[in-house]
């Protein structure tokens, strides 16, 4: 008997979450990743010291919907980019990229331009980064 996929309507919401570059705070992105958890998210956290390359094979193989990043370095232009690019040469650009850390405002409007689907900044509550996650993957999805 072959098995068929669950409606997408109770699949949970796939989030993978990484820390990518030589920004050793990882503090910020385990408690977000644990809020996305607790409230019904699968959540894979890659951990520190990722390459835009090993974030996206990881996404490809987890088959998330989603990819969080938690950016302090400042090199925001350079990362997010290159995930982005690197997710459309893998014919990969369904999964969508979203994240935050120390990002200037002016380069925030910059990354959504460049396809980042959202910019968290300093200051932004769990429960906005939790319903963004929810609303934007199917609120469904996670009950």
């Amino acid at each position: 008997m072959e098995a068929t996929a669950a409606p997408s309507s109770t699949r949970k919401i796939r989030i993978l979450t990484a820390k990518v570059g030589l920004d050793g705070h990882d503090r910020g992105v385990k408690v977000i990743s644990r809020a996305l958890r607790d409230a019904g998210v699968e959540v894979i956290y890659t951990g520190l010291h990722q390459t835009p390359a090993m974030v996206v094979e990881a996404a490809i193989q987890e088959d998330v919907d989603g990819i969080g990043i938690s950016l302090l370095s400042g090199a925001h232009m350079t990362l997010f980019p290159e995930i982005i690019r690197l997710l459309k040469e893998r014919d990969a650009a369904d999964i969508v990229v979203f994240g935050g850390g120390i990002i200037p405002d002016s380069d925030v409007t910059a990354l959504e331009k460049l396809g980042v689907d959202k910019v968290f900044t300093p200051g932004t509550s769990l429960d906005e980064a939790v319903s963004y996650v929810k609303e934007r993957f199917g609120a469904g999805a996670a009950a």
